[in-house]
């Protein structure tokens, strides 16, 4: 396999290519982040739900800094102007990006300020500031302070012998203006609030509500603050005022010349700590602003890369509060699943008699995925286990039962994904834990990264060997498998079970087999496949019987791809996608795209699931796949589709697709503007979500 293969240049000239064509990825990504925003706002979510979509908006806006903001900002510095699809400079991108996410820190900051603070202190969770508190509140807190946070602290000012500091990637600091006691003189005061230190600090002993269920909280930087005069005794504190810097977070590997691919991300994910360039300055609104321009300065940031806040830094931090112990604040809990043909027991046998699929988070992960590799370390007739390793979340039961299959005399490997992005450091333990046990650890593919999920279980049964297969849309991670929704397949199909050895042959040989059955790879065939598909759809079409494709994925990027979507589209191919996230392609432009309509759904659960349908001339086709329609999707990663061809299986699927189409509740439809418009009821029509459905159907079975 070569190191890398580039994109397929397309044909310039093609008046489809034209810039006009093409929504920027950018600002689309800005687009899904009000989508998001608006789950804030909307009040049939219970008010900790709320408050969680308003911190998920600051954790999306972080790594939108820290990676696609910081790659702009790094082609600008580097006089690089290769223009997006839309025809945009790195320089204009990053105009535009301003103009857009202004408005929505001013939706969020309305949002927490009217609706969500105040729910809150209406439930009695009240942020309580330390001048309001009595005489021996004051003190509690005050020795809170000298006994958990004062020890480890360090106070800098500003001088010779302490130049600006090299500030943390995203740590919460306290910028202090100090009046020399002794002569008047004004200082600047910084403080690196550390991350051991607890943002939120209950009150135990407030006296102001009785109420067992009150939970009154002070936030550290405003208990700090208040206990200043420690850090810097002989100073007035004249102002004090939060800020943060988010830097530049991107890890970059020359693999080819690493010679310990473990040992060089440990070295980059201590570097990303501290950040490279800061390419995002957040400051309190109330901050002076002499104080702004000095750190501004500082980190040679621009004014249109300094953000004025009226709510906390670090939103993200207040995710803790929706973990209290107020179930009238959440949505109601709910109970998966069982599969029925796992429930007698005999996981292989249920498998070898029939296809299974399963859809999370409405079939339990636990009895089905967990089950059946649970199973797998057991069972004295399995040889081997092998599985891909993208994101697995802590205190997994996927690595338990890899590591007691190992235990039990398995050959066990694990291709672990070390470059998921911010998922380096937990891959990087539980990779050594494996290798501990005796599982062998493979560390993916150099230069690509291996994104693809298969589980693949060799078991000796009547002198032969018999393979057993899971592939996924989704991750191996108990934990998103409750809030993500993504489909999984259970198969003993020979032919599928051909093509999975040779995938795992091709993870560790880096071969470049192509004679598939039924997988189509990426980076080598994924793509053309794709676009024979959407080609075959166009040439089969007809005014008497259209051509129609029916997909539900996270997002669309790929110019090549998008080109011959608009083809099959004046070919009067009828194309409906669902597409949570990223969309570059415009809809409805008179005579390229009038038959194609994009929705997006956001909702309770993150529509994590990839289906494509082909109508194919009547003999329609259905695929799963771990894969979006991206170019690092399709030319830098191991990805894999693959077809459902059990008829009560595509059936299902194709249902998916139907109710998603359906939904009039969480549905925005993608405007030609590059907007999104929420899909709302007709008059006499009744309000449908999707997610609520299969929530319902679940409710019926219990």
């Amino acid at each position: 396999m070569n190191n890398r293969i580039m994109e397929q240049k397309v044909n310039e000239q093609d008046p489809l290519l034209l810039p006009e064509n093409f929504i920027n990825r950018e600002i689309s990504l800005i687009e899904f982040n009000w989508r998001v925003i608006n789950e804030a706002l909307d009040k049939s979510h219970p008010l900790f739900e709320r408050l969680k979509f308003a911190t998920i908006l600051s954790s999306n806006l972080d790594e939108f800094f820290m990676i696609r903001v910081a790659g702009l900002k790094s082609q600008v510095l580097a006089n690089v102007n290769e223009l997006s699809y839309d025809g945009k400079s790195p320089k204009e991108q990053l105009k535009e990006i301003r103009k857009k996410i202004m408005p929505l820190y001013q939706l969020q900051e309305s949002i927490w300020l009217k609706d969500i603070m105040p729910g809150l202190a209406k439930n009695l969770i009240i942020e309580r500031k330390y001048n309001e508190l009595n005489a021996s509140d004051k003190q509690t807190i005050k020795d809170y302070f000298v006994q958990n946070v004062f020890p480890i602290l360090t106070p800098l000012i500003l001088g010779p012998a302490n130049p600006f500091p090299r500030l943390t990637n995203r740590s919460v600091n306290i910028a202090f203006v100090l009046k020399d006691n002794t002569n008047s003189e004004e200082k600047i005061g910084l403080l690196q609030i550390p991350s051991s230190v607890q943002r939120i600090v209950r009150l135990e002993k407030e006296e102001i509500h009785s109420n067992d269920k009150a939970y009154n909280y002070l936030l550290i930087e405003n208990i700090i603050i208040a206990c200043a005069e420690m850090l810097y005794p002989g100073y007035e504190i004249q102002f004090a005022n939060t800020f943060r810097v988010t830097r530049d977070a991107d890890i970059e590997i020359a693999e080819d010349e690493a010679e310990d691919l473990l040992y060089e991300i440990k070295e980059q994910i201590i570097l990303r700590r501290w950040g490279k360039a800061a390419v995002r300055l957040e400051v309190n609104a109330n901050m002076p602003e002499f104080l702004v321009e000095t750190l501004k300065k500082s980190l040679s940031l621009t004014d249109d890369e300094v953000y004025k806040l009226n709510i906390p830094v670090n939103l993200s931090d207040f995710m803790f509060l929706a973990d209290l112990d107020y179930s009238w604040l959440k949505d109601k809990p709910f109970f998966a699943r069982a599969v029925p043909e796992f429930a007698k027991g005999d996981v292989f046998e249920a498998i070898k008699n029939n296809d299974i699929l399963v859809r999370h988070p409405f079939d339990s992960f636990t009895n089905s995925v967990v089950k059946f590799i649970n199973q797998a370390a057991d069972d004295p007739n399995v040889i081997a286990i092998k599985i891909t390793l993208y994101r697995t979340g802590k205190n997994s039961p996927i690595i338990a039962a890899l590591k007691r299959a190992a235990h039990n005399g398995k050959y066990v490997t694990a291709f672990v994904e070390l470059k998921a992005r911010f998922d380096e450091e937990n891959n990087i333990i539980w990779a050594r834990e494996l290798e501990n046990v005796g599982v062998h650890v493979v560390y993916g593919v150099p230069g690509f990264k291996t994104h693809c999920k298969i589980l693949m279980v060799v078991r000796r049964e009547s002198d032969k060997l018999k393979t057993y297969l899971h592939l996924s849309t989704g991750n191996y991670n108990q934990t998103t498998s409750r809030i993500y929704t993504d489909v999984g397949f259970f198969t003993a199909n020979d032919d599928f079970a051909h093509d999975a050895i040779f995938l795992f042959n091709l993870l560790t040989g880096y071969s470049q087999y192509t004679n598939w059955r039924y997988f189509s790879v990426a980076p080598s065939e994924l793509r053309t496949d794709i676009i024979a598909k959407i080609q075959r759809e166009a040439a089969n079409s007809t005014p008497e019987n259209p051509g129609f494709i029916f997909a539900k994925f996270n997002s669309l990027a790929h110019r090549e791809v998008i080109q011959e979507l608009y083809k099959a589209s004046q070919k009067g191919v009828k194309i409906q996608f669902i597409c949570r996230g990223v969309c570059c392609l415009r809809p409805g432009i008179k005579g390229v795209s009038e038959n194609i309509e994009v929705r997006s759904i956001v909702g309770r659960f993150l529509e994590h699931d990839r289906i494509f349908y082909f109508k194919n001339g009547g003999n329609d086709e259905i695929f799963l796949s771990s894969a979006d329609l991206m170019t690092r999707n399709l030319h830098r990663r191991i990805e894999v589709m693959f077809p459902i061809k059990n008829v009560k299986l595509k059936e299902s699927l194709y249902s998916i697709l139907e109710t998603y189409w359906k939904d009039n509740s969480k549905s925005w439809r993608l405007m030609p503007d590059g907007s999104y418009k929420k899909i709302e009821t007709k008059p006499g029509e009744h309000k449908f979500s999707a997610q609520n459905e299969y929530l319902r159907r679940l409710k019926d079975l219990n």
